[in-house]
Formats: structure tokens, sequence, C-alpha cells
């Protein structure tokens, strides 16, 4: 287990961003593993996170599992696994800091998107061809697999055709949910889910429930698009510092 103060000075926040998404502030949680990889190696962060939203997942699955778009879900998750595959011979062929420079340069182009995203609206998607849904899968993946950000694709391709409410909740809950089962073997190869790892995540996850239960509870009363900018500022903001640390 983890003992160095300095990795949960940055972890804990880490892990309350990660909880109030899944609780409802979606988006937040991507900022979860470049704030981790400030500290430690991030595919060791990724590692010691992806058990904390399995763990989470299993709330929003069974909440939706009715309301779900399998058709659209059946074009993705191939994709995703493509994707999750692609990530982890990146991982495995390349160094500490190649890694760390590819989360830094997600976590700017995720914060750059959403930013853009907030200002414009949703157009539909005129006649696109259903197989490109898998396209989006396999970036959805990839992403998911190196830094756990594998909305922005996920959203690109499904929030333009506008499924209600629920459907949409419920579709988003099993995709993540099956890609992050999709990505433990990976991680199992990697070699990282070792004891000091899995010791870590039992510690965080009581943080990281309590989190999860409180992003329902805000989101009910608070507006989440009033924290979002701040969010993805910092987001930006993270990615270039760990660019910067790779380099060094």
């Amino acid at each position: 287990m983890i003992t160095a103060w300095q990795f949960y000075l940055l972890a804990i926040p880490a892990v309350i961003l990660l909880g109030l998404a899944k609780g409802g502030f979606a988006g937040m949680g991507a900022l979860s593993l470049p704030l981790m990889a400030l500290a430690i190696d991030p595919v060791r962060a990724a590692a010691i996170t992806l058990p904390l939203l399995i763990a989470q997942d299993a709330v929003g699955v069974w909440a939706f599992r009715r309301t779900v778009d399998w058709r659209l879900l059946g074009w993705m998750l191939p994709g995703a696994a493509v994707g999750i595959t692609l990530g982890y011979g990146f991982a495995a062929s390349v160094s500490a800091e190649a890694v760390m420079a590819a989360v830094g340069l997600i976590s700017i182009l995720f914060g750059l998107y959403r930013l853009w995203a907030a200002r414009r609206q949703r157009r539909r998607v005129a006649r696109w061809p259903e197989w490109l849904g898998t396209l989006f899968g396999a970036a959805s993946g990839f992403t998911s697999q190196i830094a756990h950000a594998g909305q922005p694709p996920f959203q690109l391709w499904v929030l333009p055709r506008d499924l209600p409410r629920d459907r949409l909740i419920g579709t988003t809950a099993i995709f993540f949910a099956a890609v992050n089962w999709i990505k433990v073997p990976a991680y199992v190869a990697l070699g990282q889910f070792t004891r000091a790892n899995l010791m870590t995540s039992l510690a965080l996850l009581p943080l990281a429930l309590i989190a999860t239960v409180a992003g329902v509870a805000l989101a009910r009363r608070v507006a989440p698009e009033r924290f979002f900018t701040a969010i993805y500022i910092l987001m930006i903001a993270v990615g270039v510092a760990l660019i910067w640390q790779a380099a060094a």
C-alpha cells in the first residue's frame, strides 16, 4: 500500500472528483488520473483507480439497466475492445514518460473539447452509417485504457442522437462498465494489480463511494455547469504540467 502523504494529497481530491462524476457531475472524473499521475507512474495510477470505477459502475448499471440502447452498444463495444488492446500495446511498449505525456495530451484535448462543446448546440447525426460508431468506440477504448478518459469520443457519437435522458444515462453506464471490465486483463498483463496497488484502492474505496452518494445529492441541488469551466481549465493546466514533467 502506498503510504507517502504526497500521493494522498493528490489522490484524495482525485477520488472525490471521481465519485462526484459518477454521482451526476459527468466529466469531472477525467481530472482524477492526471492529478494522480503528478505523484506516481500514470499506469500505476490508472490501475489503482480502475477497481474504484468498477465498484461505482455497479450503482449506475443497476439503476438504469432497463433504459439502454443495445443497438448502439452493439456497434461501439467491439470497437472499444480493439481500442483497449491498442492502448495496452502502447502502454506496454513505451516508457513511463511517454505514457505520462500521452495522459497530459489527452487531458488537454479533453478539457478543450468540453469547453468547446459547452459553447455549441448539439447537432443530429445525419445519415451517418452505424458502423462509424465502432470507430468512435475504438477511440473511446484507447483513451479510456490510457487515461480513463473515454468520454469525449463516446459523447461525440452518442450525444447528437438526442437519446431520451434515462436511455442516455443507461447506455453510458453500461458502456463504461463494460469497458472497465474489458480493461482488467490488460492491467493484469501489465503487472499492475499488485498487492500494494489493490490495498491502496481498498483504502480509497470508502471515500469513492461516499463521494458518489454526495454527487447524487449535490446534482439534485446544484447545477453542475457552475463548476465545469473551472474543472476543464484545471485539466488543461494539469495536462501541460504532465507534458512538461515528462519532457524534463
